[in-house]
């Protein structure tokens, strides 16, 4: 009878000193992602090398870096390219189509989905595809470095040819 009036006991006591708060309150805590932008950004300029008539002249135009601040789902995107003719003046321009723009595996790529070079192709004045993400979710980004091939047709002067070549991301 002894032990069991000491076990009533101490459970009481335990009871005892569980103390409950006075007063608790919930706090609900917000916050809004934005939505940032979705942008390209390319070197200024770039100068691919030289050649004499009849050869072709290949080099990078450097890094092409896409950012995507979205936060779509999906945040899929497709950069294209296009270029004007290769001009110099009082010569007959080389025409954009004489260039081979290449993509080439990307150098860096953040976020989720599925980062891909487009086909190379011929340059031109229509754009054709350089890059694109498909799937993922929210914010992503990815860089690559193109190379450009332009066949020097054998008729071309020795002079300085210049093209704007144009990404456009959308």
């Amino acid at each position: 009878m002894r032990r069991l009036t000491l076990l009533i006991a101490g459970t009481a006591c335990a009871a005892a000193f569980h103390v409950q708060p006075a007063n608790a309150e919930d706090t609900v805590v917000t916050f809004t992602v934005t939505a940032g932008p979705l942008s390209v950004t390319v070197p200024a300029s770039a100068s691919i090398g030289a050649g004499e008539p009849g050869t072709t002249i290949s080099g990078s135009l450097g890094t092409i870096t896409v950012t995507d601040s979205r936060g779509a789902n999906p945040a899929e995107w497709t950069v294209t390219v296009s270029s004007t003719d290769f001009t110099a003046a009082g010569v007959p321009a080389i025409p954009a189509s004489a260039a081979t723009y290449t993509a080439g595996a990307p150098t860096s790529a953040e976020g989720d989905g599925v980062f891909s070079p487009g086909a190379p192709g011929p340059l031109g004045t229509t754009p054709m595809v350089a890059f694109t993400h498909t799937g993922g979710t929210g914010g992503n980004s990815a860089s690559w470095e193109p190379a450009l091939s332009v066949n020097v047709p054998n008729t071309a002067t020795a002079v300085t040819y210049t093209a704007t070549v144009t990404h456009l991301v959308a």
